[in-house]
């Protein structure tokens, strides 16, 4: 083959090259030119395929496809609802949306749209009629009674292993208002789904995240957590866990303060407990036999206004306390044997007394008590010396006595020394020319007693027959035997 062959050859080739690329310039921007107006290949807008398409064929096609819509609502717990377009006489109102997005499309690229999806999303602005979706929205099932579930607030409530929270129930009971107000912008936009949060509900006032439950809690578990160890006669005794629930009161507002008539209860179940004030004893007496005598006013007594308010406060402390109990009266001693060693014993059918002190016998004599044949018997009971005074003036209606040594110990009656005596002391002398209500002793018995007891001595005083004491003194002073004395009747 010859040179000028090779030349024709090439030419031929060039030509045709030149050719092919000139066409398929001429190809790709006459596309360029025709995607100007049109949707390049494989785009889709909300779901529909408009490639190839122009502005008025989507709205068309939209138009056409309008009886199609479907709005989808989601509420919170992920349920759906569906809102149909034929079901509230939709039409489609172009607003410019779908030119939009051809102007804003790439008509260059539209080479790669070949290979590779273009989704697009604009809102499909519709008209509707309001009546018919208002119908629509009230019959969805979520708004149908038998459907609703009410919302509940969190509770504080009490179980077996104390207080806990109880968690709120949200509800799905759904605001129709707020609803048909999201519905209808969905529809006017053209939305295909829109999703429900708490702002369209009922939602409970509080959680179990709310401040005024947990800090109601907090309290609660301050109080719970709280032990009160009392420090009683005979060893220890603990308010439990179970009692201190009782004590707690929950207010309907979260509010928490004290159940004021369990703790009283609970007072009283000490004070019935542990007080001994006037009780009724048995006594070992220096004679070698015992009695049951009580009355007087000697022994323990719970206060129990403060023991309740003390019971609150360390409730509001939250802390462990050991202490005793808050007392408005104390007894000489402490123990289950509250007299002790230490005491004065006066055995009035015998007329004799008894001073030990630390369990040692101090002093002992005859006496002379109260004359019973004048309503003046001496009262008898568990006591306590009062005070002591030396010397002092007795007084009464009709006497006025000095006596050097004085020991108050039932009401205005005490054991003093009384000179006028004479020396003569027991035996039966108390039944007709007894005192008025006083112990009389020898000088130097009341002398030493005198010097050797304390204010809050116990004196047990007791008869050891039956007798009746009706004097004034005896039922001021809770005389063990006292009777209220029989009233006369008068005849009009």
């Amino acid at each position: 083959m010859g040179e000028r062959e090779r030349r024709r050859r090439r030419k031929i080739i060039i030509g045709s090259v030149s050719g092919a690329v000139i066409l398929l310039l001429a190809l790709y921007f006459g596309m360029v030119f025709y995607f100007k107006n049109h949707f390049i290949f494989r785009t889709e807008i909300n779901g529909w395929k408009v490639g190839g398409m122009t502005t008025e064929q989507v709205e068309e096609k939209i138009g056409d496809h309008v009886e199609d819509y479907l709005l989808t609502v989601f509420d919170r717990d992920d349920e759906k609802y569906h809102i149909y377009g034929k079901d509230i006489a939709c039409k489609y109102m172009p607003d410019g949306a779908v030119e939009k997005l051809l102007e804003k499309q790439n008509p260059f690229g539209w080479l790669i749209s070949v290979f590779k999806l273009k989704e697009e999303e604009t809102a499909l602005p519709m008209e509707y009629q309001e009546e018919l979706l208002a119908d629509v929205v009230k019959n969805l099932s979520c708004f149908q009674e038998e459907n609703i579930i009410e919302p509940q607030n969190a509770q504080i409530l009490l179980g077996e292993d104390g207080y806990y929270i109880e968690p709120e129930v949200m509800g799905n009971h759904m605001i129709y208002d707020n609803v048909l107000a999201k519905v209808k912008e969905a529809v006017a936009d053209g939305k295909e789904s829109i999703t429900l949060t708490d702002e369209d509900y009922q939602n409970p006032e509080y959680t179990k995240e709310s401040d005024i439950i947990t800090e109601a809690m907090a309290t609660i578990e301050r109080y719970a957590n709280t032990t009160i160890t009392y420090q009683v006669p005979g060893g220890e005794e603990q308010i439990d866990a179970e009692q201190i629930q009782k004590f707690i009161q929950l207010g309907e507002d979260y509010t928490v303060g004290f159940n004021e008539k369990e703790i009283e209860k609970y007072v009283q179940s000490l004070a019935s407990k542990y007080n001994t004030y006037a009780d009724v004893r048995s006594f070992h007496t220096s004679s070698g036999d015992t009695v049951e005598i009580g009355g007087g006013d000697y022994g323990w007594i719970v206060n129990k206004p403060k023991e309740a308010e003390q019971i609150k406060a360390d409730l509001e402390a939250g802390e462990p306390v050991t202490r005793e109990l808050v007392y408005s009266q104390r007894a000489f001693v402490e123990g289950e044997d509250d007299i002790g060693n230490t005491y004065i014993e006066i055995d009035y059918t015998k007329q004799h007394l008894w001073f030990y002190k630390d369990g040692a016998l101090v002093v002992e004599s005859d006496i002379v008590s109260g004359n019973i044949s004048r309503g003046n018997g001496s009262p008898d009971g568990v006591f306590k010396i009062v005070y002591k005074q030396s010397p002092a003036v007795l007084k009464g209606e009709d006497y006025e006595s000095d006596v050097t040594y004085f020991l108050p110990f039932a009401y205005n009656v005490g054991v003093h020394d009384a000179s006028w005596r004479n020396g003569k002391f027991g035996g039966e002398i108390y039944k007709t020319s007894g005192s008025h209500g006083c112990i009389n002793v020898p000088f130097e018995v009341a002398q030493t007693i005198y010097q050797n007891a304390e204010v809050g001595t116990p004196v047990i005083a007791f008869y050891r027959e039956e007798v009746e004491l009706t004097a004034e003194n005896c039922r001021i002073a809770n005389a063990y035997s006292y009777k209220e004395p029989e009233k006369e009747e008068v005849t009009p």
